[in-house]
């Protein structure tokens, strides 16, 4: 930009900078908004850009740890971390911290995804590798972009939120190599008859979007459909080679 004459001000940019500490209204300007969402971007793609193929697992932070639900959740983190799966959940209380506790005892990769609240939550204890986010939509962003697929156990509004995005996702072919599983037949059964008989039969969905997910009650079912779709879109390979060469980009990144 170009001053002259009367455009000219008697104060620098450095001087503005530099002399007062000025006001703090611009924190909360959309363009500083901006920054720090490109700054968790940055976060999230730094921090996990070397993770092993992993699992995202969701499900209520209202479980609770005596219910057979939060035993299966233990179950499926540590049939995961068995298989060389990284596990990635929300990393909050409930269904959780039962994956992530799972995987942890089985010596595998915990990774949470935390979320600021309006109501303190925090990550639980289980979590090894954790990041905590402003905005939702950068973490589902995360959830997405390194897991091969999601393991839903019964959960609320947060769940069906992050179950819906994935099956949006895969309906619209944003991303091609993502299994869907439901665990708990019983929980889910409603809501699966609800799409076929009321959202499918009206003609707002095809019944081909059926076939999107899958539910069960089997952890080894869960672990087979996986190690299907891995099969089906050599997705390990393709994953491994992408996030090789981002780690030499951020290597070559730092040495400049």
């Amino acid at each position: 930009m170009l001053l002259r004459r009367g455009r000219v001000g008697e104060e620098t940019t450095d001087q503005r900078l530099l002399d007062t500490t000025g006001p703090t209204d611009w924190l909360h300007t959309d363009p500083w908004r901006v920054l720090r969402i490109t700054s968790e971007f940055v976060e999230g793609f730094g921090g996990l850009a070397e993770l092993p193929p992993a699992v995202s697992v969701f499900g209520s932070a209202r479980t609770a740890r005596d219910s057979a639900e939060y035993q299966a959740g233990m179950e499926i983190g540590r049939t995961l971390a068995e298989a060389g799966y990284a596990v990635i959940t929300g990393g909050g209380p409930g269904a959780m911290e039962a994956a992530n506790r799972g995987a942890s005892e089985a010596g595998g990769v915990s990774v949470g995804l935390g979320i600021e609240l309006p109501f303190e939550q925090g990550l639980n204890q289980y979590v090894d590798l954790g990041l905590n986010f402003r905005y939702f939509f950068v973490r589902k962003t995360m959830f997405v972009k390194y897991a091969e697929g999601f393991v839903v156990l019964p959960g609320g509004f947060g769940t069906l939120d992050e179950l819906f995005e994935a099956l949006t996702l895969v309906q619209t072919r944003k991303v091609t190599r993502f299994p869907v599983v439901l665990f708990g037949t019983r929980y889910w059964g409603g809501l699966v008859d609800w799409l076929r008989d009321t959202l499918i039969a009206q003609g707002k969905a095809s019944p081909a979007d059926l076939e999107l997910f899958h539910v069960t009650d089997d952890v080894d079912e869960v672990m087979k459909i996986l190690a299907d779709a891995r099969r089906r879109n050599g997705s390990s390979d393709q994953v491994a080679a992408e996030r090789a060469a981002y780690a030499a980009f951020e290597e070559d990144v730092t040495e400049l």
